[in-house]
């Protein structure tokens, strides 16, 4: 038969009331509406820059123009990168700029709705 020791009995049920609340605590930072916010904008951050590679290698691809390279921090012979085309740069902006529009347009009338 199993062991009905009240010291024994008390010691597990204070080591199993540990192990709850340190789960509970895991659950409730995980939860937490500032965690979440901050995973959630690290999530869109990643998706972000992703798309806008990906666009920019679409973009790139139907131009036929390759990504400026990018100019060493203070090496000399400014002359050599000025009859460089001009790159992806302004295309990528522009796309940018259009996805910040839109996304503002968007928060705006979901605002109005309620």
């Amino acid at each position: 038969m199993a062991e009905t020791d009240p010291a024994e009995l008390e010691r597990r049920i204070e080591r199993t009331r540990a192990e709850l609340a340190e789960t509970v605590d895991a659950i409730a930072d995980r939860v937490r509406p500032k965690n979440v916010a901050r995973r959630t904008v690290a999530r869109v951050e990643a998706n972000a820059k992703q798309f806008v590679a990906s666009v920019g290698d679409r973009i790139g691809d139907a131009v036929g123009v390759s990504p400026r390279p990018v100019k060493p921090a203070g090496e000399p012979g400014d002359d050599l990168w000025a009859d460089e085309a001009p790159g992806l740069a302004p295309v990528l902006i522009g796309v940018g700029a259009v996805l910040v529009v839109g996304a503002a347009v968007l928060l705006v009338r979901r605002r109005r709705r309620r």
